[in-house]
């Protein structure tokens, strides 16, 4: 998710374990609104959150109300979080995202030959099993393999953090500015990942992980499709019909459960379009919302100087989107399964890096830049 996954907001959707793997739910450029996550189907949700405590009074409020809400022993509780350590590294790494990147520089971080050519042989190693989940939840098995290679390098970075430890920091830890301004989001901030930490908990008695001994993203997302806490519960599903949900080892697991979550959480559409390159008219003014849900009818995006380069379904909404590519500004049409795929990670530049490596994985070449902007110069 993933998110991060995502925060997931998935949201924040985790963050880019920097150069080389992403999060399922990492966060954006400008922070979301944020909100904890809810509760898997059939448990209680934690209470909002209130104002800022002090340390010592989060952590005894925060005992309580996991406790309650999930039914676990409060003195466990206790006891993983005096264990737990505050991370700099952590703080540091989520004050640099690499989503912030203008896209000329974030595209070559995953757009490259050794994570093509990988995913190329990840998907023939996994044929089988990325068919089943393919034909169970419409996702291609190139997208599946792309979020996979985005996000930890097909599995070979899943992160070093302790998942505790990563959620802990940022649940309880993470620099506040003062600035009154900014406390209603620092406040909601706080709150995601007290309820990701608070998941975590009950990820642990559902499915019987040790929680001390997993280890993720500096977001707290973990496994092979990293995932945050909220959304293994509520999207990881059994692929091999083992009963378990295993996102850490079980590849049929992983890959079902990375499908699942478009499908259901991003409303993949089976067979529907990701985008296609546009141009937009320079005589109208440029149009791009800052919302990413495809909304706007082909006339309506025409009207407002946008043409696909593509054939397009008639009838498909979709969204504008501008990129400060290195050969000159890009436009592009996303459409719904675009969208599914910022569900995973709530970021324009992520969303189009999975759907470029998805489609250099197939063996579909991403088409150039329109001769009339190819001359174009790069935005500042």
């Amino acid at each position: 998710m993933t998110t991060m996954h995502r925060y997931s907001m998935r949201a924040l959707g985790c963050a880019v374990v920097l150069a080389t793997a992403a999060c399922a739910v990492p966060p954006p450029p400008k922070a979301p609104v944020m909100q904890a996550p809810p509760a898997a189907p059939g448990t209680p949700a934690l209470p909002p959150a209130g104002p800022h405590l002090p340390l010592d009074q989060a952590r005894v409020k925060f005992v309580q109300d996991t406790s309650r809400a999930y039914g676990i022993d409060p003195a466990y509780i206790e006891r993983v979080l005096a264990n737990a350590q505050i991370r700099d590294s952590i703080i540091a790494a989520m004050s640099r995202p690499a989503e912030a990147k203008p896209w000329r520089d974030y595209r070559p971080i995953f757009l490259t030959d050794a994570r093509i050519n990988g995913g190329r042989q990840f998907l023939a190693d996994n044929r089988a099993d990325l068919a089943s989940a393919e034909a169970r939840f419409g996702v291609p098995a190139e997208i599946i393999t792309a979020i996979i290679g985005v996000e930890t390098g097909y599995g070979a970075n899943r992160g070093s953090y302790p998942v505790v430890d990563a959620l802990y920091t940022l649940a309880f830890a993470y620099p506040r500015t003062g600035d009154p301004a900014k406390a209603q989001r620092e406040n909601q901030r706080e709150a995601f990942f007290r309820g990701e930490l608070a998941q975590l908990f009950a990820l642990g008695k559902e499915t019987g992980f040790d929680i001390t001994q997993l280890k993720g993203s500096y977001a707290g997302a973990m496994g092979w499709g990293q995932f945050m806490p909220s959304s293994y519960r509520e999207y990881a599903v059994d692929g091999d019909g083992d009963g378990k949900r295993d996102l850490f080892d079980d590849k049929a697991d992983i890959f079902a459960s990375i499908a699942n979550y478009f499908a259901k959480k991003g409303g993949w559409v089976r067979g529907g379009i990701v985008a296609v390159r546009a141009t937009h008219d320079p005589s109208t003014p440029a149009f791009e919302p800052d919302a990413l849900e495809p909304i706007y009818t082909l006339s309506e995006l025409r009207a407002r100087g946008y043409q696909p380069l593509a054939p397009v379904p008639a009838g498909v909404p979709a969204v504008p989107l501008r990129f400060d590519g290195a050969d000159g500004v890009e436009y592009w049409l996303g459409f719904r399964n675009f969208y599914a795929i910022t569900r995973y990670n709530i970021s324009k530049h992520y969303a189009m890096a999975v759907y470029q490596l998805a489609e250099s994985i197939a063996g579909r070449d991403v088409p150039p830049l329109p001769a009339a902007a190819s001359g174009t110069a790069p935005a500042q």
